[in-house]
């Protein structure tokens, strides 16, 4: 299992304009308003136009969106089954604010720039990316961390912990896992036919890149990130709220700072890597 480094830096700018944004009832997904299967189909949209530049370009960005796009399509699949969740119309909006999030640092991003619509774990990601510097188990470790350990406590905040009638979100939040533990194996299997053979093969800091060993590390990561949100709606005041922004941040740029140094790739393997995806990117 990869470590949760834990530190506390005092609140910067961005944690105050992240926190603006997805202060309670704050509405970003207002495309998205009512919670219906549009908001699902949008998103899917979204993501495919830029899996349709990324990948012919061998874009080092397209392994982590390829598994963003494929787990969107597989909860849509889930999703026409009214009683896989429990509040369906909410997950949906879940869903498409927290694609958001992700969009808009690709929006924002410039190599090697600090930009305040990027987070200090995106940033880490794309440069990544951008400089072609690590294995595609990197990239695609590099991706889910700025996602789930940086976005994820952020947008669920935003959405609220609790229905209307007092119940917790959790139950919905859990059930995410199981969806994915679907997913996975067509993510492992459309990643390595088309971009990088390696990916299942490689075991990054003690985790097999397997669906076993994704999965766990998944759930561990939605479990923190679910627990972040708590400390970040339970916080009694701005202050402290702040505080557990900063806290997040800083622990998700720490785990991109160790991951990327795991991974590093060398001049064979990034070599090996772009001739095999100019030949199979668009492998059935």
């Amino acid at each position: 299992m990869l470590a949760k480094p834990r530190s506390i830096v005092k609140p910067a700018l961005f944690v105050l304009v992240a926190l603006a944004a997805f202060s309670p009832g704050a509405t970003a997904a207002t495309p998205c308003p009512d919670g219906t299967a549009r908001c699902v189909t949008k998103t899917i949209k979204d993501m495919q136009a830029r899996y349709d530049v990324q990948a012919p370009a061998c874009d080092h960005n397209v392994i982590f969106s390829l598994s963003y796009l494929l787990t969107t399509e597989q909860y849509k699949t889930v999703t026409q089954d009214p009683s896989f969740f429990h509040d369906t119309p909410w997950v949906n909006k879940e869903d498409w604010n927290f694609a958001k999030l992700y969009m808009n640092a690709m929006d924002a991003y410039r190599p090697h720039t600090t930009i305040a619509g990027v987070p200090a774990a995106w940033q880490i990601a794309l440069d990544a990316a951008h400089d072609q510097a690590v294995t595609g188990s990197g990239d695609l470790l590099l991706g889910i961390n700025a996602h789930v350990n940086r976005d994820l406590p952020f947008a669920l905040y935003q959405m609220g912990l609790v229905a209307p009638d007092g119940s917790s979100r959790q139950a919905d939040h859990e059930k995410v896992n199981v969806m994915l533990r679907q997913a996975l194996p067509k993510i492992l299997a459309y990643e390595s036919k088309r971009f990088d053979p390696t990916i299942p093969n490689d075991v990054v800091m003690g985790t097999d890149m397997d669906l076993d060993g994704l999965m766990s590390l998944l759930v561990a990561w939605r479990e923190s990130a679910w627990d972040n949100a708590v400390l970040l709606a339970t916080a009694p005041n701005a202050t402290l709220r702040n505080s557990v922004a900063a806290t997040i941040e800083s622990q998700a740029a720490t785990e991109a700072r160790t991951l990327r140094t795991a991974t590093l790739a060398t001049s064979a393997q990034r070599v090996a890597r772009n001739a095999y995806c100019a030949a199979h990117w668009n492998a059935a």
